[in-house]
């Protein structure tokens, strides 16, 4: 299963495989899929140009993507040492197959080799196949904040994680 950073010609189906994943799981997601949805390709295709905080990556399976995950650094002087890993989402149909984990061990690699020392995550309460996932990674839990979104008039709270890279 490749998995490679995504580029500005990946825009197209970027952008399709994060609308089906927001639209899918709309709890999963700070974003929604009525609002992203009216935004134009071209959204799309500056978040992926590479020149900003954010990466990117995708895993294919047969061609076709099956997961997407991003990280987002920071770039405020007093808190560059940190990042954040976001937007993890594997189809449905290639769940079980391990391209979760690998798409998290991507980011942490990513991470390590950039020299950030701490990652951070959210994870929408009593979503326990992420939370599994994340722990097996070694991120631990360091609060929840409650009613963190709301889907459809339905309050959801986001579990807080993270993981220290290197000593701080």
């Amino acid at each position: 299963m490749p998995i490679r950073s995504l580029l500005m010609a990946d825009a197209p189906v970027y952008r399709a495989f994060r609308l089906r994943g927001l639209r899918e799981h709309p709890d999963a997601f700070t974003s929604g899929f009525d609002e992203e949805s009216l935004r134009p390709l071209r959204d799309s295709e500056r978040r992926l140009a590479g020149a900003g905080s954010d990466r990117l990556w995708g895993a294919f399976v047969d061609g076709d993507m099956a997961g997407m995950v991003g990280l987002s650094r920071e770039t405020r002087a007093h808190n560059r040492h940190k990042a954040a890993l976001v937007g993890l989402y594997v189809a449905d149909e290639f769940t079980g197959r391990g391209l979760g984990r690998a798409l998290v061990d991507t980011v942490v690699q990513n991470a390590r080799a950039w020299g950030i020392e701490h990652l951070v995550l959210t994870v929408t309460e009593g979503n326990r196949p992420a939370c599994r996932l994340y722990e097996s990674a070694g991120f631990a839990s360091f609060g929840t904040e409650p009613d963190a979104i709301r889907v459809n008039g339905v309050s959801f709270g986001k579990q807080h994680m993270f993981l220290q890279l290197s000593p701080s």
